[in-house]
């Protein structure tokens, strides 16, 4: 954790995407570790759930309803009330939030191409232009970027979100040489193949599991494993990682064991 603390009396961090999967157990995991978290989510009931959750484990938690795919000066107000909602200052931001449409490059629509621009692409560089220069005016934050393995390989249906994601990784190592000098840490955790609520359902799992079945770890991931990694990054034990990406994907770029 960070020693900096807002007037929560906690370290504050942003985490997009909050209301399930990977960004609420992201929420969870921090809010065990010490920070006040600001849980976002366009929905409203999901949000205040994950916050009831954190105050029931002793932890510090604020709900504030975000929509990403809007334009910049909306997301700049919405930076505005995620301070306010912190106590003031923000000490990390966590870019979670992400839409994924799996479809093949001529199925997609056109609707569906400016929601991933918008959330996966513009969203965080809005935030990250919003929030950041205070940070960095104080000599001390750290980002977090959740990427994804897809970013790496080629795939016939989610072309797209792969193509988000490589511009999303690219855009934390800019900003690790950007901010860096100035005390605020950029890095990425890219999880792999995880079991969320998303892909639940008996067929998707089946996929996921297929997936990393000849992987070294074996197996779907978890969201707290991501989240582990999150935190880490996060925190004082890694105040020389600048600029890295982290991959929690049980060796599914890497590896095959048939």
């Amino acid at each position: 954790m960070t020693t900096t603390e807002s007037t929560t009396g906690r370290p504050t961090v942003l985490v997009t995407g909050s209301t399930s999967g990977i960004g609420a157990a992201t929420a969870r995991v921090l809010a065990a570790a010490g920070w006040h978290v600001v849980v976002t989510g366009r929905d409203e009931r999901r949000g205040k759930g994950v916050v009831e959750e954190v105050e029931a484990a002793g932890g510090r938690a604020a709900f504030v309803p975000s929509d990403l795919t809007a334009p910049p000066e909306e997301l700049r107000e919405f930076a505005r009330a995620a301070v306010e909602a912190a106590g003031g200052r923000l000490d990390a931001i966590v870019h979670n939030a992400a839409v994924c449409p799996a479809v093949d490059t001529p199925n997609l629509s056109d609707a569906d191409l400016e929601t991933a621009l918008a959330v996966n692409v513009r969203a965080p560089h809005v935030l990250t232009a919003a929030l950041v220069p205070a940070m960095a005016e104080r000599g001390r934050g750290a980002v977090v970027v959740v990427g994804s393995w897809m970013a790496h390989v080629g795939h016939p249906f989610v072309g797209l979100y792969a193509a988000t994601k490589a511009a999303e990784i690219q855009l934390g190592r800019s900003w690790a040489a950007e901010f860096g000098p100035r005390g605020v840490r950029v890095n990425t955790v890219s999880p792999g193949a995880t079991r969320t609520p998303i892909n639940d359902s008996e067929a998707d799992a089946a996929v996921v599991e297929a997936m990393t079945a000849a992987t070294a770890g074996g197996r779907p991931g978890r969201p707290e494993e991501v989240a582990a990694a999150v935190a880490w990054l996060l925190s004082e034990e890694s105040a020389y990682v600048h600029g890295a990406e982290i991959a929690v994907d049980g060796g599914i770029v890497t590896t095959r064991t048939a």
